[in-house]
C-alpha cells in the first residue's frame, strides 16, 4: 500500500491576503480559486510537487461561534501551520521579509543540522522553512 499526502488545509481570515502571501512571498503557484457566497477555497502548491496542494480557505463547517473561536485561535497563532523545505533558505526568507511577512525567527542553525526560520502568514498561521545541511556537513 502506498499512501501519499495530497492536500492540507490552512484556515485564513482573508483569502486575498493569504493568496498574496503564499503566491508572492513564498513563490507557490495558484492552482485553483473557487468562490461560493462569502467563502473561498484557493489551492496553491510548489511547481516541483504537482501532487501536493495547500488549500487556503475561510470556510468552516460549523456555527458562527465555531467560526469566531477558530478565527481567534488563528489570529493568536495557536493553529498549526505548514513547514516547507527550501534549497536556498536565505533567499526564500529575504523574499518573504521584503514582502512584509511577520518574522518569528530569522534563519538559524539548529543542533540537528538544519537551518530554519519561522514567520506568520497574514492570518497568523505559523510557517516554518528549513534547508537541509549540505552533504558532508
Amino acid at each position: 500500500m502506498d499512501l501519499t499526502l495530497a492536500r492540507c488545509f490552512v484556515q485564513v481570515h482573508d483569502p486575498d491576503l493569504a493568496l498574496a502571501f503564499y503566491r508572492d512571498a513564498l513563490g507557490l503557484e495558484l492552482r485553483n480559486d473557487v468562490a461560493r457566497e462569502s467563502f473561498r477555497w484557493i489551492t496553491v502548491g510548489a511547481a516541483s510537487q504537482p501532487g501536493v496542494e495547500i488549500v487556503l480557505t475561510n470556510y468552516l463547517a460549523g456555527s458562527p461561534a465555531d467560526g469566531e473561536a477558530i478565527t481567534a485561535l488563528v489570529a493568536k497563532g495557536a493553529m498549526n501551520g505548514v513547514h516547507f523545505h527550501s534549497d536556498d533558505l536565505t533567499a526564500t526568507f529575504e523574499k518573504a521579509r521584503a514582502w512584509g511577512a511577520e518574522v518569528v525567527q530569522e534563519p538559524t542553525s539548529q543542533p540537528w543540522g538544519a537551518r530554519d526560520c519561522a514567520m506568520r502568514d497574514p492570518s497568523g498561521n505559523l510557517v516554518r522553512i528549513d534547508q537541509a545541511p549540505a552533504a558532508g556537513s
